[in-house]
């Protein structure tokens, strides 16, 4: 799995896998389907052509895509990743439910919570500068903590390789939590580039720099 791919899973979906951090509901009422700055097709700044088999791309109609080829030299596969964004006190969130990750990865319900809820969510912070966007995880050891001095409403398990921490609230709660708790890492976890180029176009030319790598 190369670094993009990796860190659109960790980062912009939010999701961790053995390190994660879940809420009960989404960050208030107001969740858009759309934020037109996403639209086109972007990869991380530090792929070289040789390595670009991964890039994510918003079309017209603002379908959020993970271009990926499995292996290399093979062909190219188009998921779909439903996301919903919030803007609040002038900064941006993307939001995803667990459910909406099933074609991407698998996710057990979250962990020591009976019964489980139907779904469950990942918040990221990003900030959109021109052709550039920053992505912000959750910082998972500061949410666990927040939920052992009673400061936050939550569950928290952890082994010697895994944490899981699980934020209770309903939509009104998490937003606060945004708003007022600072939950995300300081440094940016992922940084996009816009690429001037279609789908098509990177598609072949990641093909073209494989065989050429031969």
């Amino acid at each position: 799995m190369n670094l993009l791919r990796t860190g659109l899973v960790i980062v912009l979906l939010a999701l961790g896998g053995c390190v994660e951090t879940r809420f009960e509901s989404p960050p208030g009422d107001n969740l858009e389907s759309c934020d037109a700055r996403w639209k086109g097709l972007w990869i991380g700044d530090d792929e070289k052509p040789k390595d670009s088999n991964t890039a994510f791309s918003v079309d017209d109609g603002c379908r959020f895509m993970l271009i990926d080829q499995p292996e290399k030299g093979g062909p190219f596969k188009e998921i779909r990743i439903p996301v919903n964004f919030v803007h609040a006190d002038g900064k941006d969130y993307v939001v995803v439910s667990d459910v909406a990750l099933k074609g991407l990865v698998r996710i057990a319900p979250p962990y020591a919570i009976d019964p489980a809820p139907e779904k469950s969510f990942y918040i990221t912070r990003y900030q959109v500068r021109g052709d550039a966007i920053d992505l912000y995880s959750v910082n998972d050891q500061r949410m666990a903590q927040k939920v052992i001095e009673g400061k936050l409403e939550g569950t928290v398990a952890k082994t010697s390789n895994e944490l899981h921490v699980f934020i209770r609230g309903d939509r009104a709660k998490v937003l606060d939590i945004l708003r007022h708790d600072t939950i995300f890492n300081d440094k940016s976890q992922l940084h996009l580039l816009k690429s001037r180029q279609t789908v098509a176009e990177f598609e072949r030319a990641a093909m073209a720099a494989q065989k050429s790598n031969k």
